[in-house]
């Protein structure tokens, strides 16, 4: 029987706040998904991204004249998204409050590519880390590890496992996009360590591998109560 470290409030509450954040940005996505939908469907193609949310009325005047209905439900949609975004915003400053009354988020900043609301994540689904015995079963815990199909004694290592909080698993995932996109720049081991995989292996599985990396670090950091230090390579 395996046991976990049960959360306490203020673990609780910064765990409601991510997941009221990404149920908003999920509804902030389908909001602007139905804008460009109904224009398309009378001929009107914007460009994509949150920004033409504040260019809609421009955009909107210099096309061809619609149905006063549906620019009374496309300006609905637009002060609906505009709503979201607000809250979004305030979410986002409630949970870096947190960080700062948090040792252990503000020293998982400290890790490559690692953002405010990764941290924030991280030191939720870490807890005190003594739940895990090792960097690995932590990674295992949201899905970062190979999954095994062992049999008469060979090992067969499939694809990453998906198990565990998604939600952690995907942020992990885009921090290491972004080392990956400064790599060229890193002198370190870890940069050094990227770099020679990507000359081996495609970007995705080089993303899944440095977001395994990350969140090993990421354990050491809190079960270990030391800060991150970048390592410099030895020279050959």
């Amino acid at each position: 029987m395996r046991f976990v470290s049960p959360r306490n409030e203020s673990q609780q509450t910064v765990s409601a706040l991510h997941r009221v954040r990404e149920g908003l940005v999920r509804d902030r996505t389908a909001t602007l998904n139905q804008i460009h939908g109904f224009l398309l469907e009378f001929g009107i193609s914007l460009p994509t991204g949150a920004a033409v949310i504040t260019q809609l009325p421009t955009w909107l005047a210099a096309e061809t004249p619609l149905p006063p209905r549906l620019v009374t439900l496309i300006e609905r949609l637009r002060a609906h998204y505009q709503y979201l975004n607000q809250h979004i915003h305030q979410l986002e400053q409630d949970l870096m409050a947190q960080l700062q009354e948090d040792d252990r988020s503000r020293r998982l900043l400290e890790i490559p590519g690692i953002g405010p609301i990764t941290a924030s994540a991280l030191a939720i689904e870490l807890g005190d880390a003594r739940q895990f015995a090792n960097a690995r079963q932590f990674a295992a815990s949201i899905g970062l590890v190979p999954r095994q199909y062992s049999t008469g004694g060979k090992p067969t290592l499939l694809g990453i496992s998906k198990r565990g909080d998604k939600n952690l698993r995907r942020l992990l995932v885009q921090c290491a996009r972004v080392v990956m996109q400064g790599v060229k720049s890193r002198t370190d081991t870890l940069g050094v360590w990227v770099q020679a995989l990507l000359r081996r292996r495609h970007s995705n599985v080089v993303a899944c591998a440095l977001a395994n990396k990350l969140a090993r670090i990421a354990w050491a950091i809190v079960a270990h109560g030391t800060p991150y230090q970048a390592r410099q390579p030895i020279p050959a």
